[in-house]
């Protein structure tokens, strides 16, 4: 990414809430990006070597992706294929798609390239195809209003051939925006350099290009930057968008924004960029903020799920059902013990609490619209979620 160019920082960002209020949901799913995890990704791609498009190791670097998703439980039904060929050889962006339950048909886009060249590119772009993996992982069962859509590029160091062959084939057609994109939100180069204060990252905005869609990058951008500094401890820095995956989409009018390093290795392209010479505490701290904002960005639900309430793993929970499933008038809270105190919860797919009691086994939905809502059952030993369907 980003082959020698002079690098402009705009202006150190001082953020104020304002109107992003800080959501707790938002937080505890941020707070399970895992540091074993990212550098467990950080060193399978390292291990799979110098991934050049079209070679070999970039494909088995494309196999390595789908498993991934295939252990999140994401199935073939969410995987599309890419394929382009370039330099007479073939190779193929990913794209894993998560349906939103009130805009299905609009996007939020979470991107980076696992392309490299030359060296094993731990942090160009490892670090970014290690967030977007976590981010996938955790928000794998958490309803978002917006679809998102994990794409991972092939191509890029090449000259950003596979994110313009995706939208000028997919994104793009005959003049026609086939996709609905809210947000592009481009990761790229958030290794840093091992030693250095990592303590900031670039916010990326769009500057130049088609100046309609300059405004809301710029109010997008923003917005990154106030989820950063809610749902992680880093500081930020406002700069400009360049030679990335976000452009291709810039230059057909959609809305950008991305995350860089603030201080630059200066490892990429070369067979320094290793997982010794980056900072995997940066690039974990990075995941945080990308989590935090692409749940804002997709707009996802303020009630926990099982995957964000750290105690149900270790009690009996999430043993709790919740019937029948569809549901018409009434819906049954079974505990696999007799449990005396509890809260339950109920919430729309946007998030808008639609009931609260306590005590009660046997709940009246007969006032309930159809629809899917959540089911939360709190106790002293821990929170359970359930997804039920009302069907009248």
């Amino acid at each position: 990414m980003k082959k020698a160019a002079v690098f402009l920082l705009t202006s150190i960002a001082l953020q104020t809430i304002g109107a992003q209020s800080f959501i707790q949901a938002y937080k505890d799913r941020a707070d399970m990006v895992t540091q074993t995890n990212i550098n467990n990704n950080l060193q399978e791609f390292a291990g799979l070597g110098v991934k050049t498009t079209g070679t070999t190791a970039n494909n088995n670097a494309f196999d390595w992706l789908k498993n991934k998703y295939l252990s999140y439980g994401y199935t073939a039904s969410d995987f599309s294929e890419d394929a382009f060929t370039y330099g007479g050889n073939s190779s193929k962006n990913f794209i894993i798609t998560k349906t939103g339950t009130v805009y299905p048909n609009k996007y939020v886009i979470i991107c980076g390239h696992y392309d490299t060249i030359v060296g094993p590119g731990v942090s160009d772009n490892g670090s970014g195809t290690s967030i977007i993996l976590e981010a996938a992982r955790i928000l794998k069962d958490v309803p978002t209003e917006y679809s998102i859509k994990f794409i991972h590029f092939s191509g890029e160091e090449q000259g950003l051939v596979g994110s313009n062959h995706y939208v000028n084939n997919v994104a793009y057609q005959g003049g026609t925006r086939v996709l609905d994109i809210k947000l592009v939100l481009n990761i790229d180069q958030v290794g840093g350099l091992i030693g250095n204060n990592n303590n900031t990252i670039n916010c990326e905005r769009d500057e130049g290009g088609i100046s309609s869609n300059n405004a809301i990058s710029n109010t997008m951008t923003q917005e990154l930057m106030t989820c950063t500094t809610l749902y992680s401890p880093l500081q930020t820095n406002l700069s400009h968008a360049y030679s990335s995956d976000y452009m291709p989409f810039e230059s057909k009018g959609y809305t950008i924004t991305g995350y860089y390093e603030t201080i630059q290795s200066s490892n990429e392209h070369t067979v320094n960029d290793t997982y010794a010479n980056l900072d995997p505490v940066y690039v974990f701290n990075v995941g945080k903020a990308a989590v935090g904002a692409l749940q804002h960005f997709a707009v996802a639900t303020t009630t926990n799920n099982l995957l964000s309430t750290k105690e149900t793993a270790q009690n009996s929970a999430e043993a709790v059902r919740v019937y029948p499933n569809p549901a018409k008038d009434l819906i049954t809270i079974e505990f696999p013990q007799k449990v005396k105190q509890f809260k339950v919860e109920i919430n729309d797919m946007v998030g808008n609490s639609v009931l609260n009691v306590e005590n009660e086994e046997k709940i009246n939905t007969s006032g309930f619209k159809n629809g899917v809502y959540m089911v939360t059952v709190k106790t002293e030993k821990g929170n359970t979620t359930k997804k039920i369907i009302i069907n009248k």
